[in-house]
């Protein structure tokens, strides 16, 4: 083994050399020379220094008045504490491969291992005094090394000396002293994590820019680390291999507004990559980028949400926005579209809305209006926030909503909140308002007491009576008391009581308003709130339930743009040569043919009229109609008037729903009519009943329109396009992929790296839409809703929603085994074989056949 000496660079950038004990010496400051046989500091050699200078000189980057560093004729030792003792050699061990990554490992003396990495020569950093003019451009190069070295990186502190020189570095991941801490038992707490990572690595590349110039000069190479080298199949678990994408930050916030958090988004990234070797970033990245986005958010929530909205008002046609502040906090918002406008000019004659909660980080509840389109799916006519469930927050969104919409409904349906009905009496005090049955009849299980045998005859009673449609008011109160009667009900305070407010509830005491049967539930109206929940979750900001919104609306709006598209290159399947049964179809939507189909269908089949009575120019009949067995169930009366085909049947379907029932069409047979009057067709269930522009792709407020995003998804298309087209040619895929390297390096060359677009807050700014900094004045505070177990006079208050005596029956069958039903004698505890009665009905059969 040959000896070595030891060079060091003084404050002053000259070179000192002295002879030094090995052992001194951090081993990670070893740099060892090709020959494998001699060892020397981390430093550059007089050659190199020359060389440097040289550089330096030929620069005429670098300004006039640059002055080299003068000589100091008092060389300062690095370390004077050492004292000259004998050269140490070190022993070369051999070549190491860990997954593709290759070193060379070296021993020391004190029994520790170097290891430079073996790579190309193409990768390696250029000589010692080359010049750069971009930092990224540095960074770049050095992760293209340390990739194929097997390590990662870290950008070191910048360093400003006296003489005005700075110094950049750039570190191996592991440099830094791990801090190890005192242990002790009485004060024990468990640590996130029992690794330590740093082992004071002091592989790095350093950099100098001299004042007057932003040259950055390499003066120094470090390539020798303290550690083993990162094999290749683990390097997707590095710094660089994890730093996400533009693209996949943006998927994450995408998914996020389809309520998909980013652990499912991560698996849907590996999915569609082909594995987790092919995907940048681990769980915990994308977790953080979720983090970072409502870090970015913060408390300018309330201020972004309103300038969002009010910004629309400007750039987008026709679209409504208020709210309502009190002491600068954000008490209730409204906004609506022009789609939404358009859809209640057409669909407004009944108005449904519900209360919905767990939608926002704040608790506002969330109230969105909806309505029946001509497809007979739901449509959205506006959403509102309140902070609380008072009249007045209920009267100001309800004014606020006529403001948007200046005509009133014909009838406005709810559940049974008192605030609600307070609201709607004072704000649409010419529309009838009409309770949910649904709410009501869900409840009777638990307010009927009694054997399960009366329960369920008592429920089924009730159901029959409550949901006809066709009896009147008197015939109504007189069955039901005499249904009150049979069962002993006469006196059960519910059932009074549902009975005293009979007239906002009970179909029949609606039958003289227009559109009275299109909704006799809010079903389609929570059908409606489930959508935008599925999409959003009480974790969410305000600016992101309104994202999330957006994205639930645009789904409702092409799920009606795909039924347009349907009938519009689809025809309905005919099953009567009848020419009106025709007509009906080129005038309807599909949805609504179906219906229309199945009442002239049954006009023909199922129904008869006698021979008329004509008075003047009117002629009357009697239609009787029969179920699916023929059996004659019920008659009603048409008449029919020869003038102008005016048409009136005391069923009173058209009124009730919008179209003809089976009772005309049996009377237009002999009288001839082969297409329904105009005066028939209702516009709301017509085919062309909406405007063309509300299915412009300007109305999808979760598309981005910019144009760099259109030709960003244009270029993705593209190569994804080619790429399945050469999919089972290797060759072909390999040319393309070099030809797509070769694009790549020619734009990165052309387009340099801006780490200010690239900033997180920049990105996200890019991604939400909203401007990254700006003056924030208004607030949000956490709402309280009814039934969440808050009451604000109380001083003690559990914060446990009520549950009602229906949800606690539910949630003790779900703790304890489910009794079974007999299904011969309704009771519960055994089956229809170990019945006592099926049992003794056996065993008197028995006896009587002996």
């Amino acid at each position: 083994m040959s000896t070595f000496d030891i060079s060091f660079i003084d404050s002053n950038g000259l070179i000192v050399n002295d002879d030094f004990d090995l052992s001194l010496i951090d081993s990670s400051d070893l740099i060892v020379t090709d020959d494998v046989e001699s060892v020397s500091a981390p430093s550059k050699s007089i050659d190199s220094l020359d060389q440097s200078s040289a550089t330096v000189d030929q620069s005429s980057e670098l300004s006039s008045d640059h002055t080299a560093p003068q000589v100091n004729p008092s060389l300062k030792r690095i370390r004077k504490s050492r004292s000259k003792k004998p050269k140490t050699p070190i022993i070369y061990v051999g070549i190491e491969s860990n997954g593709g990554a290759c070193s060379r490992v070296f021993s020391t003396p004190n029994g520790s291992k170097l290891y430079k990495p073996d790579v190309d020569a193409e990768f390696l950093p250029p000589p010692i005094g080359t010049v750069y003019t971009d930092w990224q451009e540095i960074v770049a190069m050095y992760s293209r090394y340390a990739s194929k070295a097997g390590f990662s990186t870290k950008l070191g502190t910048n360093k400003d000396r006296p003489e005005n020189v700075s110094f950049r570095f750039i570190h191996c991941h592991r440099y830094g002293k791990p801090r190890f801490g005192n242990f002790s038992m009485a004060n024990h707490h468990k640590r996130r994590s029992n690794r330590i990572k740093l082992t004071n690595c002091k592989a790095c590349i350093r950099f100098k820019i001299y004042p007057g110039t932003s040259d950055l000069i390499l003066y120094d190479w470090v390539e020798h680390h303290n550690h083993p080298l990162i094999g290749q199949e683990f390097m997707d678990f590095s710094k660089e291999q994890r730093t996400l994408t533009y693209s996949e930050q943006h998927m994450i916030h995408s998914l996020s507004l389809h309520n998909i958090g980013p652990n499912i988004a991560h698996k849907v990234q590996c999915t569609l990559k082909g594995g987790h070797h092919y995907v940048r970033g681990k769980r915990i990245d994308y977790k953080n980028w979720r983090r970072n986005i409502k870090l970015f958010i913060g408390h300018r929530d309330a201020q972004l949400t309103v300038n969002s909205l009010a910004s629309r008002t400007t750039n987008l046609h026709n679209f409504f926005f208020d709210y309502k502040v009190e002491q600068m906090v954000v008490k209730a918002l409204f906004w609506a579209d022009d789609v939404s406008r358009c859809h209640y000019i057409e669909f407004g004659d009944v108005l449904a809305f519900d209360a919905t909660y767990k939608t926002n980080m704040y608790k506002m509840i969330f109230v969105p209006f909806t309505g029946v389109d001509h497809h007979k799916r739901c449509v959205t006519f506006g959403a509102g926030l309140i902070c609380d469930e008072t009249i007045e927050s209920y009267v100001w969104l309800l004014e606020t909503f006529v403001k948007c919409h200046p005509k009133p409904p014909i009838l406005v349906l709810t559940d049974q909140d008192a605030a609600m009905r307070s609201a709607v009496l004072k704000v649409f005090p010419t529309s009838a308002h009409r309770l949910c049955m649904w709410h009501i009849m869900m409840k009777l299980p638990a307010k009927i007491k009694g054997c399960n045998v009366d329960n369920d005859e008592v429920r089924t009673a009730i159901h029959n009576l409550v949901w006809d449609v066709l009896i009147d008011k008197d015939d109504f109160e007189m069955r039901w008391n005499t249904l009150m009667s049979q069962y002993n009900l006469t006196g059960h305070d519910w059932l009074n009581d549902m009975y005293g407010i009979r007239e906002r509830w009970v179909p029949c005491y609606f039958s003289h308003l227009d559109m009275c049967c299109l909704m006799k539930t809010t079903s389609m109206c929570e059908s409606s709130n489930a959508m935008f929940k599925v999409n959003t979750n009480r974790h969410n900001s305000l600016l992101q339930f309104l994202m999330s919104f957006d994205t639930a609306i645009d789904g409702q709006r092409h799920n009606q743009r795909e039924l347009e598209f349907n009938m519009m290159n689809s025809s309905p399947l005919l099953h009567t040569n009848l020419r009106i049964e025709e007509h009906a179809s080129r005038i309807y939507t599909p949805a609504l043919f179906v219906e229309v189909q199945k009442e002239i269908e049954r006009g023909m089949l199922q129904c008869t009229n006698n021979t008329p009575t004509v008075i003047g120019d009117v002629k009357l009949y009697t239609v009787t109609q029969y179920n699916r067995h023929f059996v004659p169930v019920c008659q009603f009366e048409v008449a029919f008037d020869v003038r102008d085909k005016a048409t009136s049947c005391t069923c009173n379907l058209f009124k009730r729903i919008g179209y003809l029932c089976r009772h005309i069409f049996c009377v237009y047979r002999p009288e001839q009519v082969h297409a329904i009057p105009d005066r028939y067709i209702s516009n709301r269930w017509k085919r062309d009943s909406l405007p063309r522009r509300v299915y412009d792709i300007t109305n999808r407020y979760s598309v981005d329109n910019r144009v760099e995003t259109r030709l960003r998804n244009e270029i993705l298309d593209t190569v994804a396009l080619c790429a399945d087209r050469l999919r089972h040619n290797p060759t072909e895929l390999s040319e393309l992929c070099e030809q797509m390297k070769a694009l790549k390096i020619k734009i990165f060359a052309d387009v340099p790296y801006d780490p200010e677009c690239n900033r997180t807050n920049a990105v996200i700014s890019d991604i939400l839409r909203v401007p990254e900094t700006g003056p924030s004045t208004l607030i949000l505070q956490h709402s309280v809703t009814k039934g969440s177990g808050y009451d604000k006079d109380k001083e003690n208050n559990s914060g446990k929603r009520f549950v009602g005596p229906r949800e606690k029956a539910i949630n003790k069958i779900k703790k304890g085994k489910v009794a079974r039903l007999c299904g011969n004698c309704k009771q519960h505890g055994h089956n229809a074989r170990s019945c006592e009665k099926v049992q003794a009905a056996k065993a008197e059969a028995a006896a009587k056949v002996t």
